[in-house]
């Protein structure tokens, strides 16, 4: 492997300060509820409306404000989520096996009851997040979704942002943004139903609230900054790759970009384009900073070294502008999203494909996907045998439960051993 351009240290990591002003401020909402939150919110956000929750006119207010385009745009969007969110779902199926004579195992699919989906603000309206979050937990069968987004800088709201929870199917709707919340809709605060699964993206704050939550209640994962792979052999654009890097770039001064190529050549063509796109991009004050601290440009020796690398790096969104994309689709194995090929992007998977875009970052892609239509469901195992079955059974549990010296273990085994001794076989 050569490198061309090295970038920093991408491991998303709480720093002890947070930790602190999170646990402080949990504390607090924890103890003293909506009059925390609106004091929370009064101090970071300048939003102390007579109720946070937004009324069925307020939501129709918003709706009316959005333009007839951008009403079918998220539909058109919204649509593609629901549409994959239901194949996936269809794929779940319940489980019932006769393992033994008369032992019948199974497993079945439980969504959970109450779901709080966070829509971010902050730089930029990400809207298009409600339907990633509210759509597949109703499709699985959750009965109560709760969305909270913060208010815009000066107060309000954003209409596109209410549209989209409300079409995606959030039951309650708020306008209150970080930490207080998440703690709304961890705690209910006599407000709402505590949620079962706290999920959505938001800044380190959310993301440490998220952390410090768990266990209170599920989360969907702990998502840190942004993150994009290629892989490009010379078969590719230069041009359309550095276009793909950027495009991650412009999120925040700490996303990640890592490209892989498979010539110098090539490399130092995309470096070329990165910095002439860069001169001209809207949104190059961001964009600069992320590439010049965390892009990275390598180049591979062979095919399986960029899978390697790629693999390590384990990116939340990986495209490959390849000639061969079997090859790599076939061994690859740490990613979040996959994007094949260059006629897709990840902006589409973040806006309107279907694919959703809660990933995995700073290389959790090892161990979990992203988000989808099964985080909101439980797989719960059942067991029923007949009274013969459990007789043979029960004489093996006895016996292993006497090696562990668990005696009143042992003893509700051979209980059954002698009531069901009598029993016609199976």
């Amino acid at each position: 492997m050569k490198i061309i351009k090295e970038g920093g240290h991408r491991l998303f990591e709480t720093d002890p300060d947070t930790v602190r002003y999170v646990a402080d401020m949990l504390q607090h909402l924890r103890a003293r509820g909506l009059a925390a939150v609106r004091e929370f919110s009064e101090q970071f956000d300048h939003w102390s409306p007579a109720s946070f929750e937004l009324s069925a006119s307020q939501i129709d207010e918003a709706v009316a404000q959005c333009s007839e385009q951008l009403l079918r745009d998220t539909d058109f969007c919204q649509d593609n989520v629901r549409r994959f969110a239901e194949a996936q779902f269809r794929t779940l199926t319940p489980l019932e096996v006769e393992s033994r004579p008369g032992v019948w195992l199974g497993h079945r699919h439980i969504p959970v009851r109450c779901v709080g989906s966070y829509v971010p603000g902050g730089r930029y309206p990400m809207f298009g997040s409600a339907q990633m979050s509210i759509i597949p937990a109703k499709v699985a069968g959750v009965k109560t979704v709760i969305a909270c987004t913060p208010p815009v800088k000066g107060g309000g709201y954003f209409p596109a942002t209410i549209n989209a929870m409300k079409k995606a199917g959030a039951d309650r709707i708020f306008v209150v943004g970080g930490v207080p919340a998440m703690a709304l809709m961890a705690f209910g605060m006599g407000v709402v139903e505590p949620a079962d699964i706290l999920c959505g993206a938001g800044n380190k704050f959310v993301a440490e609230a998220k952390r410090q939550l768990f266990g209170q209640c599920g989360i969907d994962l702990l998502a840190g900054p942004t993150e994009i792979a290629i892989i490009a052999d010379d078969s590719a654009d230069p041009a359309l790759v550095a276009c793909d890097l950027l495009g991650q770039a412009e999120h925040d001064p700490n996303s990640g970009q890592l490209c892989v190529c498979l010539s110098e050549r090539f490399a130092r063509e995309t470096l070329r384009e990165v910095e002439r796109q860069l001169a001209v991009l809207p949104t190059r004050d961001i964009a600069h900073l992320s590439w010049r601290d965390h892009g990275k440009l390598y180049v591979a020796e062979s095919r399986d070294e960029a899978i390697a690398i790629s693999d390590d790096y384990a990116p939340e969104h990986l495209e490959l502008h390849v000639a061969d994309p079997d090859y790599y689709f076939n061994r690859l194995t740490n990613y979040g999203s996959l994007f094949i090929g260059e006629e897709t992007t990840v902006a589409y998977g973040d806006k309107s494909i279907g694919t959703n875009h809660i990933l995995p970052t700073s290389r959790s892609a090892r161990y979990t996907g992203g988000v989808w239509v099964g985080k909101f469901l439980k797989t719960v195992t059942y067991q029923r045998m007949t009274a013969a079955a459990s007789v043979g059974v029960g004489e093996v549990t006895a016996r292993q439960c006497d090696v562990e010296r668990m005696q009143a273990h042992a003893i509700t085994a051979r209980v059954r051993v002698e009531r069901y001794s009598g029993a016609p076989q199976a």
